[in-house]
């Protein structure tokens, strides 16, 4: 099973992929903890537009969720919470999927 949550912010999609991934035990991959851990690690790419309050890039977006979505095992599935949010970002996920 491989699901896709959307909606603005604050809107419960955390809340709602928790309970979903807690019910199926399947990972809850937020985009949001991925990039929090990046910038943590010092993932000079993504620093760089965070720090100037900048929307980070497709490409540097999809780079990182296709290093997540390869790093983990998905083998029962996944809920990915606040990705994809653009077209370019849909359609990079249907090819690395």
């Amino acid at each position: 099973m491989q699901l896709v949550i959307f909606g603005p912010p604050g809107v419960g999609k955390g809340t709602l992929s928790d309970m979903l991934a807690s019910k199926y035990k399947i990972p809850h991959i937020s985009t949001g903890d991925i990039f929090r851990a990046e910038i943590k690690s010092g993932n000079s790419e993504l620093i760089q537009y965070v720090e100037k309050g900048l929307l980070v890039p497709d490409m540097v977006v999809n780079k990182i969720v296709e290093k997540t979505l390869k790093q983990e095992s998905f083998s029962k599935g996944f809920i990915l919470d606040g990705y994809p949010r653009t077209t370019e970002q849909a359609e990079f996920l249907e090819n690395v999927l």
